[in-house]
């Protein structure tokens, strides 16, 4: 018997075939990746079972994992036909025409075909494998058997599988391969389960893997990833995705009318995840606000070229007994902030949920910044989902607020380095937000102004309806719906301000912030401000107050006397300029 047909008889779902008899599904039946374990037969509850997620803080490098050597890879006749096992897209290769040695492996492996994971048309990534939490929308298994071994003797050895898997990134221009797009025009005539078609076009699987870089890879020893999850694969993980055309990674789950069709990730359960050399050493500084890292809020300053410990650093408890007045901080001059499509993406940072908006679109000045500023981005800081949990990074009067929202600008006439170094480089707008039927004044303003900064709760529906599109870290969504910042703001009466000069708030704290944090806040429904910890998969993303030093803190003047002549700031807050 051959080896491909062989593969065929590994109850390997998504990697080769159905098994025997089992009913196992993704979704919508009784063996659920949650029930695998109870199929008979199955290994699926073992303790080496994939896919993982992969903390790169955490993967060892390991001078042993050189180049591979990867025959035939080029070869234009090596795919041979693409089927629709009711699981995912297989592509069969010619027999003994593929092999992958080298990359660390003990042997030399037969590849045999090689499928896909994907999620659905919209919002939900499919990769079966994370880094770093981050899901990316497709992944590729090339599966190979170790050459001299029987089928039943490779399910039984540690290594008698290697699967390489690359993740697919979805690009958002208009441009697309002609490769994937001749790969991906067979899946309209493989529509129903166990239809197949040959494949005539000249295409290697260099040709679908692009200009990855091959010696950037992660390995760890797992399991298949479908019933049986026989615990018989070494795994190799590339660093680097395939890009593909956003479109053409759609025609998988529309031609096919299969979705989701990933197993969630699986513990560790002790196993040691290494790098290969080409893999630059993690810097292992992943900072965090809690304790469930090496550097928590009160070890920030011992990172790397971190400013955390300096004179000048945000937030801050505003004390109203202590703050002084100054004319010159007039009226601000908002550009686009009525846009309605200035708003490109929203991503989760792993730190906090960022609206990147689009470039060059936005403004601000006036304020008595003294400087016309770029807006880049604005970010959220909050507590929990628990009612009355407390939030915002700055205080006034020691009172804190639920949320707080930061809008990051950069001085127009420097570039991001060099603002992250100038005393007044970046501003930050921050406002407060608190619970839309909460009426009971927070000190920082007039109780009458505040009880009219009200924002409109159909704005913030919209924009919170993104949360649930981005629950992994680093995932992203297309801001589609018309909102604009303004949208946001509401009536908050923007008149009113405190200024100070500070830094940032989360690593590496530069003191390039001229702060102005606004006396009224905005008002979110309490159910909506709850969606940021719930969605986002964390909670109490705000650093504590830091010294205020020799700082003054000005107002916005009540009358006509002179004001002290103020030294500009910045604003800091920039929890999440990774830009």
């Amino acid at each position: 018997m051959h080896l491909s047909t062989l593969l065929l008889c590994l109850c390997w779902g998504a990697l080769v075939g159905a098994s025997d008899g089992s009913d196992w599904c993704y979704t919508g039946c009784e063996h659920t990746p949650a029930h695998w374990s109870s199929i008979s037969g199955a290994f699926c509850g073992g303790t080496k079972q994939s896919p993982i997620n992969i903390v790169t803080s955490h993967a060892v490098t390991d001078d042993k994992l050189h180049n591979f050597t990867l025959v035939n890879f080029s070869s234009q006749h090596a795919l041979k036909s693409l089927t629709n096992n009711g699981h995912t897209v297989k592509c069969i290769l010619e027999e003994n025409e593929v092999e992958v040695k080298g990359g660390g492996l003990n042997a030399t492996y037969s590849s045999l075909q090689f499928h896909f994971h994907w999620g659905d048309t919209d919002h939900h990534p499919g990769s079966e494998h994370m880094i770093d939490g981050h899901r990316y929308p497709m992944e590729m298994h090339i599966v190979s058997l170790k050459k001299g071994l029987t089928v039943q003797q490779a399910i039984a050895d540690p290594e008698g599988i290697a699967v390489l898997g690359f993740f697919i990134n979805a690009t958002e221009d208009g441009a697309t391969s002609q490769t994937w797009d001749n790969f991906t025009s067979y899946l309209m005539n493989i529509s129903a389960k166990d239809s197949m078609v040959s494949i005539s076009h000249s295409i290697s699987i260099d040709d679908l893997i692009g200009d990855v870089d091959l010696t950037k890879f992660y390995r760890y020893m797992g399991s298949l990833t479908t019933p049986t999850c026989n615990e018989a694969v070494v795994w190799t993980v590339f660093q680097e995705p395939i890009k593909v055309s956003k479109n053409l990674i759609k025609r998988f789950p529309m031609k096919t009318m299969l979705s989701n069709v990933y197993r969630p990730t699986q513990a560790l359960n002790g196993r040691h995840v290494y790098a290969s050399p080409a893999i630059p050493p993690s810097p292992g500084h992943a900072w965090c606000y809690d304790d469930h890292c090496a550097y928590s809020p009160a070890h920030w300053h011992l990172l790397p070229e971190s400013h955390c410990g300096g004179a000048r650093q945000s937030p801050i408890n505003i004390e109203k007994k202590y703050v002084v007045e100054d004319q010159r901080l007039d009226d601000f001059t908002y550009t686009k902030f009525d846009d309605k499509h200035a708003m490109k993406y929203i991503t989760n940072t792993g730190h906090t949920v960022k609206a990147v908006l689009k470039d060059g679109m936005v403004e601000v000045s006036g304020g008595g910044l003294g400087y016309v500023y770029s807006t880049l981005q604005f970010h959220f800081h909050w507590g929990s989902t628990t009612d009355g949990s407390e939030g915002s990074e700055h205080a006034v009067d020691s009172k804190k607020y639920p949320m707080e929202m930061h809008i990051v600008n950069m001085r127009k006439d420097l570039t991001l380095a060099e603002a992250k170094v100038t005393p007044t480089g970046l501003a930050v707008l921050g406002f407060f937000i608190e619970a839309a039927d909460d009426h009971k004044g927070h000190g920082g303003g007039s109780e009458s102004q505040e009880e009219g900064s009200t924002s409109n709760s159909d704005h913030w529906k919209k924009f919170t309806s993104y949360l649930s599109a981005i629950q992994n870290i680093s995932s992203k969504v297309e801001v589609t719906e018309e909102i604009s910042i303004d949208d946001l703001l509401g009536d908050v009466d923007r008149t009113e301000y405190y200024r100070y000069n500070g830094s940032l708030t989360t690593p590496t704290c530069n003191e390039a912030v001229v702060w102005t944090v606004f006396k009224n806040p905005i008002k979110m429904d309490k159910d909506l401000m709850k969606m940021f910890p719930r969605h986002a998969g964390y909670h109490d993303v705000y650093r504590p107050q830091q010294p205020l030093h020799s700082r003054k803190i000005y107002t916005t003047a009540a009358s006509s006397a002179p004001g002290p002549v103020m030294m500009f700031l910045l604003l800091a807050c920039f929890c999440a300029l990774s830009v």
